[in-house]
């Protein structure tokens, strides 16, 4: 799969601002497409992956109706939310694509059901709160994607219409439409980043829970040039919702760390990469050593490399070739872990790419700790780990707030409407897409609950909420052979439960398919999909049902 860098999810909100037990939500997709284009394509098409589609316009709205019925079956409204969508021309190029964007049509304000006054509400949650269609001369949600993809534009894939996850090479057009759609549900700010100004002065129900760790102040409470500067302060714009808060620490894994112990500098930000090794707790500890390949730029790792590493961690640059090409330049060498060094300023990037015998654990970190690594090896011995923090989390600060993404320079129409790129594992409404993501809504249904869609007390299972669905604890855990994964059910519909790396890389499926209320015992034995025995570490197993999910940790060891 392509890198997630180069595949944008772009929000656009278009608005035009208007002066209870519920239901599940009823979403009807209305085909706003003409006469043989987009959803009306009848080029013949075989089914694929669960889609029976037999034409390219009847595969494109099975997806669409396919996302519709997992938000509608998570979120309750008595109004039927209507998504008027459309495929159109988008921007694609050989290395960059625009794959969709969507946004609300209306907000509305100071109506029965809102919880705060003066604030600004997506049409379909104003509808739910309100328990009436606000705007019944509008649909709800307007969402365009790009019919370009399809024409091979993209070196990265065209689009893929079936629902099991395997795109392969392509790229799965499901969790892009559940992504869509979950900024027109209210997953967006319609506070302008660029200028900090409040659409007709009022702030939105999302900015109420953005948080600048810097300023200490929530959107809402800052002038516009502070919420500015606040746009681009990056690391330290954080979501302050409650519900977010509870789960965030069942869900996220614990950051990539990079810890040089000879001499005593302590600690440094890492990114994970998306192959290799699984990082673990203990972590890998071993002397450093800067590769080389012989051939200029000689540290990039992009050739064999020519001296002795084995034994050793690698620190190579970021250069012209792939991630993937220089772990293996290093694992062929013999060393038992790589560092990539960024070769621009800015914090660690993922590294994205993928390579199943890659087996030694990969991170990136930032050019300026690249540098520290060089001048310290200038003047001796430098000993490291790479591994995970023991209490921090990936892609929340200190205090366990989820970040927001907040890039310097602006993005627009990705910054502030995501959560940030660091977040592990990939989360469905991060700006890039991730060949790791299907149909699991994850941090996002909670999100929905902070700002109104559900109550807490109803939400899918987490702190403080009724079991609708429990997954227990493995048992054993530790283990070395096999674990036994328990869930209870109190409703009957159709249940996932797999396994994930902490990259969020699915390893396994334990079971899929349809299971009536009631308490089950799965197994797992340490193997991936292919039976081969996976690395000791750290892994995540998560439940999904209509009801939502749940995660666990297990711990291999070897």
């Amino acid at each position: 799969m392509t890198s997630r860098t180069v595949l944008h999810l772009v929000l656009a909100a278009a608005l035009a601002l208007a002066p209870a037990a519920a239901s599940a939500a009823t979403i009807v997709i209305q085909n706003n497409d003409g006469a043989g284009e987009g959803f009306n394509d009848p080029t013949a098409r075989a089914p694929v992956g669960g889609n029976p589609g037999v034409t390219l316009g009847q595969q494109r709205l099975n997806v669409f109706q396919r996302a519709a019925d997992i938000w509608g079956g998570l979120l309750p409204s008595a109004v039927t939310i209507v998504v008027r969508a459309q495929f159109n021309p988008q921007t694609c190029t050989a290395t960059s694509a625009v794959l969709g964007s969507a946004g609300p049509v209306t907000a509305h304000r100071d109506f029965a059901g809102a919880e705060f006054p003066a604030t600004w509400y997506h049409q379909a949650l104003a509808n739910r709160l309100a328990g009436v269609d606000l705007d019944p001369a509008n649909p709800d949600i307007n969402a365009t994607f790009n019919l370009s993809l399809d024409a091979g534009c993209f070196t990265g894939g065209v689009w893929y219409y079936g629902f099991d996850g395997n795109e392969g090479n392509d790229i799965e057009l499901l969790p892009v439409v559940l992504h869509e759609i979950g900024h027109g549900l209210g997953f967006s700010t319609l506070t302008s980043g660029t200028t900090g100004a409040q659409n007709g002065g009022f702030p939105d129900v999302y900015s109420r829970f953005m948080l600048d760790n810097t300023t200490g102040l929530h959107w809402h409470q800052m002038s516009n040039a502070q919420r500015q500067a606040s746009a681009i302060n990056t690391g330290n714009l954080v979501w302050d919702g409650p519900a977010v808060n509870a789960i965030a620490p069942s869900v996220l894994s614990k950051r990539a760390r990079l810890t040089v112990s000879t001499p005593a500098l302590g600690d440094f930000a890492a990114g994970f990469a998306s192959f290799g090794a699984a990082l673990t707790q203990a972590g890998v500890t071993a002397q450093l050593i800067l590769g080389q390949d012989g051939t200029a730029p000689v540290n990039d790792g992009c050739g064999p490399l020519v001296n002795v590493v084995t034994g050793r961690v690698v620190l190579l640059d970021r250069g012209v070739c792939a991630f993937t090409l220089k772990a293996q330049a290093a694992q062929n060498a013999g060393a038992v872990a790589l560092i990539i060094a960024n070769n621009v300023a800015g914090p660690p990037n993922e590294l994205g790419g993928s390579d199943p015998a890659i087996t030694i654990p990969v991170i990136s970190v930032s050019q300026a700790t690249g540098t520290t690594l060089k001048n310290q090896l200038i003047g001796g011995p430098v000993t490291v780990n790479i591994g995970l923090h023991p209490t921090l989390l990936a892609g929340a600060d200190a205090a366990g707030h989820v970040m927001l993404y907040a890039p310097n320079p602006l993005e627009g129409g990705s910054s502030l409407s995501h959560w940030d790129v660091s977040v592990t594992p990939n989360a469905l409404m991060e700006p890039f897409i991730n060949d790791d993501l299907n149909d699991d809504v994850d941090l996002t249904i909670y999100h929905f609950v902070d700002i109104g869609w559900l109550d807490a007390v109803t939400a899918v299972s987490g702190p403080g909420s009724p079991a609708r669905i429990q997954l227990r604890a493995a048992a054993p855990n530790p283990f070395t052979t096999r674990t036994a994964l328990r869930s209870d059910l109190e409703q009957a519909g159709m249940v996932e439960l797999a396994v994930y790396d902490l990259r969020g890389s699915l390893v396994k499926r334990i079971h899929s398919g349809y299971r009536m209320p009631g308490s089950y015992t799965d197994t797992w034995d340490g193997t991936d999909s292919r039976g081969n025995r996976v690395a000791s570490g750290v892994y995540l197993y998560r439940l999904k049902t209509p009801q939502g999910s749940a995660t666990k940790r297990a711990v291999l060891l070897p």
